[in-house]
């Protein structure tokens, strides 16, 4: 398995070695032992979650606050993605700086996300599985995020906005500067 650091410092992209033959393909999502020896701390997820969105779906940019606040894997399981990570750790020299990475079916690559950093994808095929492994649980009352399309943030998802499917809920979301107050 590849393990790349990002220019988001502890924020991943793992790819896996495919093995292909006639029965079909086999893959390691991830190795525990080998993203502890990269990150330099232990890791324990506790939940998995599950979204199913259609193309043109944004879910996004979320995060948990506080002590609730979780590390995530992320991948597709079906379908393709533009994955977005914002990094809203003031103290972080990558602050308000974010990362886009093209996930899929197709390339099997995972993103870890740790701690600190707000996250969301856009659905570029008719269907995407898109798996979650959290390293805690969710938690409603620390449940937040930032207005996808902030203008400081200045995120170019590389698709038509007025063709975007967005959530009530999300279309609410704080500008990143009123967050950050």
């Amino acid at each position: 398995m590849k393990i790349t650091e990002t220019k988001l410092k502890g924020c991943l992209i793992l790819e896996p070695q495919i093995y292909e033959d006639n029965r079909g393909v086999f893959f390691e999502v991830f190795k525990k032992n080998e993203l502890e020896s990269v990150l330099g701390y232990n890791i324990e997820f506790v939940q998995e979650n599950t979204s199913i969105s259609k193309k043109g779906v944004l879910r996004g940019l979320h995060f948990q606050t506080g002590a609730a606040a979780q590390s995530k894997l992320v991948s597709v399981q079906r379908g393709e993605v533009v994955d977005v990570i914002v990094d809203i750790r003031p103290d972080s020299a990558s602050f308000g700086q974010h990362i886009k990475v093209n996930l899929s079916e197709a390339n099997k690559k995972c993103i870890f996300i740790p701690k600190g950093m707000a996250h969301g994808f856009l659905a570029l095929s008719n269907e995407v599985v898109f798996n979650y492994l959290c390293d805690g649980y969710y938690n409603p009352e620390h449940e937040s995020g930032i207005y996808y399309n902030d203008s400081d943030l200045a995120i170019d998802w590389g698709y038509p906005l007025s063709e975007l499917i967005v959530s009530e809920k999300d279309l609410l979301l704080p500008t990143f500067k009123k967050f950050m107050q």
